[in-house]
């Protein structure tokens, strides 16, 4: 194994215009201090060398803590940052391929938008699966129609990938996602967006503990 599924806990997705108002690294890096246990670095309209350079600044934030970084989309700038792996979607870069890029160490993270997705996702290729979206989101505009938490529970029923649940979730979904089977929450947003990205981490990991996820 490249990571541990108890890693997916508290799963951080970054937005360049939410971390605009204190910045990247400091947003996330006060989401780590708060609680988060995985960061992925997704800035749709970046370059490949603004990602590279945008992950090994985070590299460098995190170091000693810890907690994996990947990057979303582009696994040469994940390959060239070192750092842990990458995440890609349906309509990007094949496992096959992307895998051939990163290599047999780091890790692979795949987004599953239908039960059939998840059915294929080769668990010699992909490390673990991004499940949704639950709810709606406006951090993602193309996003599929959302699955709920039952369509979730379905979806995770298909594979014995660690998974994680992606697409509008705050703190009181925390007992429907550990329900659901899923290892955790991706989030955006809800500590993206606030003032407090610290604060707004530890209540998602305060909850999290209470619902045993």
């Amino acid at each position: 194994m490249r990571f541990h599924r108890s890693q997916l806990r508290l799963y951080l997705v970054t937005d360049p215009q939410l971390c605009s108002r204190l910045g990247l690294v400091e947003t996330v890096r006060r989401a780590v201090a708060g609680g988060v246990t995985m960061v992925q670095l997704r800035d749709k309209d970046a370059t490949t060398a603004e990602r590279v350079a945008m992950a090994r600044a985070l590299k460098q934030a995190l170091a000693g803590s810890a907690v994996p970084i990947v990057v979303n989309d582009d696994v040469t700038a994940a390959r060239e940052a070192d750092v842990d792996g990458a995440h890609i979607g349906q309509g990007d870069i094949s496992v096959a391929e992307a895998r051939g890029v990163l290599g047999p160490d780091k890790m692979l993270g795949l987004s599953c938008e239908t039960a059939r997705a998840v059915a294929v996702a080769d668990p010699g290729l992909v490390d673990y699966l991004g499940l949704g979206p639950v709810f709606a989101t406006a951090t993602k505009s193309d996003h599929k129609t959302p699955i709920g938490f039952a369509g979730l529970a379905q979806m995770i029923k298909v594979s014995a990938l660690p998974a994680v649940a992606i697409g509008g979730l705050k703190t009181e979904h925390a007992a429907e996602i550990r329900a659901s089977g899923a290892d955790g929450m991706a989030v955006v947003s809800a500590i993206c967006g606030t003032a407090d990205p610290e604060s707004a981490a530890r209540a998602f990991s305060r909850r999290n503990r209470e619902c045993e996820i």
